[in-house]
């Protein structure tokens, strides 16, 4: 069709130029939005092909395409329960071949419920779930020209703040000193709003590796860390500590007590992450906000915590929890509540931009984790595609490309690929 419009407007042209100069310029305009318009095929027309996948990290992230019939391809990440999960992909890519990739939750639905007896509840059946739904929204807002936060619903805002974590990491046996340093770089970047750790298995004060509890001298580490942090930054940044489910209650309720005088923006995970009624007893004993939700999966995983009123403030890891749509039902859900939707993020730029389009459609939005990372290691520059600074100022500036608007390197994430895993074949 278009050869024959365009031998055809040509010709017109042509025998035109004769009598009326104007002509040739209509005609040339009309061939030049020919050219432009898309050519591809009704929405309805848009079917899933394959599905591929690549690993770094050993294993710990999942990256996933999904082709079409059409050349366009969708990008997702899952994080951490991903190890060993090649095999599972392949299977999900094969329930999905030859369906329409624009009915994301009808899909994701289709792949949970199959999976009643395979693990569908949480775990590594969710988190590969995850990558799947992610870039099945990628693809979808590509095919229909949106970013992806108006195929949910809209936006409520337009930069995305996060906070930094340091990732001065407790092994190493900082000293306050360095918190308050590192604290300090932090702000110096940009930053409103810092997160430490506070677990330390090698913590020389610690009388038993496996027991729980923390010694008074733990405490005290833990209260001299943050109160060097504070000290440095002054009291209007933005301060948070995360204990990584390491501890148990006592511990928890000592730690979230001492701390209260650091107006902390909240305390995350003193505790593993079952215990619905532990948490509650924590929450009610301090003032310091508690957080959780790092290591709960799919919207169901967060109601009991949310009924009981066991936290303050959530942060599910949508590149774990469920995804894109099922991270919007879960801030939807803690906003009945009046609780802050505050995302974990361990991923890359991909899955940093993806979270920002859910960060977006929801009201209850607080802040987003963010990496030292991204500015340390060329890696997380090299394994994706994306335009303009990554971050300024402590926000992340909404893509408004269709689709994620991050996308996957496969060259330059190939280096970095776990060799015992086919690599996007």
């Amino acid at each position: 069709m278009k050869n024959s419009r365009r031998d055809f407007l040509t010709k017109a042209g042509a025998t035109a130029a004769l009598s009326a100069m104007p002509l040739i310029n209509y005609g040339s305009e009309y061939v030049n939005a020919i050219d432009t318009t898309s050519k591809l095929s009704a929405p309805k027309d848009l079917k899933i092909t394959d599905v591929k996948c690549g690993y770094i990290r050993g294993g710990h992230s999942l990256f996933v395409k999904i082709y079409s019939n059409q050349d366009i391809v969708g990008h997702g990440e899952g994080v951490d329960a991903t190890p060993g999960t090649y095999h599972l992909v392949k299977i999900f890519g094969d329930r999905l071949k030859g369906k329409s990739p624009l009915n994301v939750n009808r899909l994701f639905e289709d792949l949970r419920r199959r999976g009643f007896f395979e693990g569908a509840q949480a775990g590594m059946y969710i988190a590969v779930l995850t990558a799947i739904e992610t870039a099945l929204w990628d693809l979808a807002g590509k095919a229909l020209g949106l970013p992806v936060y108006q195929l949910l619903g809209g936006k409520f805002r337009d930069k995305i703040r996060v906070y930094m974590d340091t990732a001065l990491y407790q092994n190493r046996l900082p000293t306050p000193a360095d918190f308050a340093a590192s604290a300090k770089e932090a702000v110096d970047m940009g930053f409103t709003a810092v997160k430490f750790d506070l677990d330390q298995a090698n913590d020389p004060n610690k009388y038993d590796h496996y027991n729980w509890t923390a010694s008074p001298a733990e405490v005290q580490r833990m209260y001299d860390q943050m109160a060097a942090a504070r000290e440095a930054v002054g009291p209007n940044i933005d301060l948070c500590a995360d204990m990584h489910g390491k501890y148990d209650t006592t511990s928890g309720e000592r730690v979230a007590k001492v701390l209260e005088p650091l107006n902390m923006m909240w305390l995350e995970e003193p505790i593993p992450a079952e215990n619905v009624e532990a948490y509650k007893k924590i929450t009610e004993s301090t003032s310091t906000p508690i957080c959780a939700g790092e290591n709960h999966y799919l919207a169901h995983g967060f109601r009991p915590l949310l009924e009981a009123g066991a936290v303050d403030a959530i942060m599910p890891d949508l590149q774990k929890a469920g995804g894109l749509g099922e991270g919007q039902r879960i801030a939807n859900l803690a906003n009945l509540y009046y609780v802050p939707f505050a995302p974990h993020m361990v991923a890359s730029y991909l899955g940093a931009m993806a979270s920002c389009h859910v960060c977006a459609s929801v009201p209850n939005f607080m802040i987003l984790e963010w990496q030292i990372y991204f500015h340390k290691d060329p890696k997380f520059k090299e394994i994706v595609s994306y335009d303009g600074p990554m971050v300024e100022n402590g926000f992340i500036t909404l893509s408004e490309k269709p689709g994620i608007g991050v996308e996957i390197n496969e060259e330059g994430m190939r280096k970095y690929a776990d060799k015992n895993v086919p690599f996007f074949k």
